[in-house]
């Protein structure tokens, strides 16, 4: 359990740097868009008050009033389209975005398949192994403990008649 607990948070980290490097890419786009539509509002304004502008005889708009305005007009236009290639660029980045989130979500996907793969692999290895254990009873190691004994209580037996018959030599 401990195991999917950092392996989230070892994610979460990722995810997130991930996150702050398209983010502020994102976000100085985002400006730029922004400082484009506060310069639309601000010439459309213009071009707003160059049509109330009449410098002419009784009133009317003259010929330079006129120029003067479809200036101001296509300014808004270009500057409509500066809007319109931003904002594309700025789709782009937020596609881009996506695009990593689901692919670092496929990756982590799949990482965690494979972890889970492997704790299976290595729970039925373990119940294998415990049921062989079960079903020797006794293992090598217990033979081996078994025949050291024998061969302890053998030199026991072998080295007390030798001692006996020393013994018994020497009186």
């Amino acid at each position: 359990m401990k195991k999917y607990i950092y392996l989230c948070a070892v994610l979460l980290i990722h995810l997130q740097a991930f996150a702050q490097q398209d983010t502020s890419a994102y976000a100085s786009q985002r400006v730029k868009v922004n400082t484009l539509l506060t310069e639309r509002s601000e010439r459309f304004g213009q071009y707003d008050e160059s049509l109330n502008q009449r410098t002419g005889i009784f009133g009317w708009q003259t010929k330079k009033d006129i120029k003067n305005s479809n200036e101001i007009l296509r300014q808004v236009v270009l500057t409509d389209n500066n809007i319109f290639k931003e904002l594309k660029i700025l789709m782009e980045y937020k596609d881009l975005q996506n695009q990593q989130k689901v692919a670092v979500a496929d990756h982590s996907q799949d990482r965690i398949e494979g972890y889970m793969q492997t704790i299976k692999k290595l729970q039925d290895q373990n119940s294998a192994l415990q049921k062989e254990a079960k079903q020797d009873g006794y293992g090598i190691s217990t033979y081996i403990i078994i025949v050291l004994i024998l061969i302890i209580i053998a030199m026991f037996f072998f080295f007390n008649n030798k001692l006996q018959r020393y013994e018994k030599g020497n009186i």
